[in-house]
């Protein structure tokens, strides 16, 4: 009897599907490659001015608007997602003088990580269906990877925009494969509903006033002015940022979704490549970097797209708040002799004084 081609498709999603739970994906789903329903959305957001300077969220929106067109003949998305931390992890000590980092960016550089492991499941695809085409991505695709991973049943967007599991909460990395073949979901994937509820906890954490329901300005999130703002941070938001020098997961934190849970429940595990170098730097240590400090420090992490200006002013902002909590003389000269150093790249010396000039 010929198999329908529902039941071929399904078939293939299955085998793809297998491969990447072998190859450790906490999260596997699949999905077609209609137009987003969210082209509207991400247009007002950009007229908005919510994305800040990142000038690249304004290029090839005609493919995030129709993931489709990410490769010729494009029919179906593979999405995975890692994760990076487990919501029963210990929560963050508060050390003084000290400068903290996302948890995301605490292990060993994902975009790395994913790829390899993609790039494997495309090798075994090709191999599967020699005249399809397979295309790995993890961040640097034009696509509006959120909305393919709820669509793929990873989970669901929460009211910070980040992709939510019932059970292994948002401490997820997002990635995928575009492909020619036609791919049906698994039986037994399923649509994760919306689990948000009423709760505001996020909104109300906020210390910038960067969450609206399912809506973030950019302009104002502590990760984007710490990791992709490239010029001086407005003084008022020198205190919200508090000691975070690199992101911030304070949304993440509040989330009842990330929340502890008793000793043995499900809640999945981190993967081992992001089991955390650091957490955190010494603000003093920061400030006295050299270019191959900083290359040293950043070697196998997620941190590079901060530069070593950046990382300084960061830690600046940080200081200023760690000495309005206590008195740390060499922290305070240190940040005296970068306003006045002519070799100290303009927008460090900026900070230097607009902290200064705040205490």
């Amino acid at each position: 009897m010929t198999p329908k081609p529902d039941d071929t498709a399904r078939q293939h999603a299955d085998r793809l599907v297998a491969l990447a739970r072998d190859l450790a994906f906490a999260r596997v789903g699949v999905c077609d490659a209609s137009p987003s329903a969210h082209a509207s959305d991400l247009h007002a957001w950009l007229e908005s001015g919510a994305q800040g300077s990142m000038a690249y969220l304004e290029r090839k929106n005609d493919i995030r608007a129709n993931p489709g067109a990410l490769i010729e003949g494009a029919r179906s998305y593979l999405i995975v997602a890692d994760q990076y931390a487990s919501r029963n992890d210990p929560p963050d000590t508060h050390s003084p003088a000290r400068g903290r980092v996302a948890r995301y960016a605490r292990g060993r550089d994902y975009h790395k990580e994913m790829k390899k492991r993609l790039h494997q499941l495309c090798d075994r695809a090709s191999q599967l269906h020699p005249g399809e085409t397979f295309r790995a991505f993890v961040d640097t695709a034009p696509v509006p990877e959120r909305e393919l991973a709820t669509r793929a049943g990873i989970g669901w967007t929460g009211k910070h925009t980040l992709v939510l599991h019932p059970r292994l909460g948002s401490y997820l990395l997002l990635g995928g494969v575009a492909t020619t073949l036609i791919l049906a979901p698994p039986e037994r994937q399923k649509p994760i509903t919306d689990h948000c509820g009423s709760c505001t906890r996020c909104i109300d954490a906020c210390p910038t006033n960067a969450i609206t329901p399912y809506r973030v300005n950019a302009s104002r999130c502590i990760s984007y002015l710490t990791i992709e703002r490239r010029e001086p941070i407005d003084p008022q938001f020198h205190e919200a940022i508090a000691d975070w020098i690199f992101g911030c997961d304070i949304c993440q934190e509040v989330c009842p979704h990330n929340s502890p849970r008793p000793p043995g429940a499900s809640i999945g595990r981190a993967h081992p490549a992001y089991a955390p170098l650091r957490d955190s730097f010494d603000l003093l240590g920061v400030l006295n970097w050299s270019p191959e400090d900083r290359a040293d420090a950043f070697r196998a992490a997620s941190l590079k797209r901060a530069t070593l200006p950046m990382m300084k002013r960061n830690a600046i902002i940080a200081a200023g708040n760690a000495l309005r909590a206590s008195d740390q003389p060499a922290l305070r000269a240190r940040i005296e002799s970068l306003r006045s150093d002519d070799r100290e790249d303009p927008m460090v010396r900026q900070a230097a004084a607009d902290v200064l000039a705040s205490l």
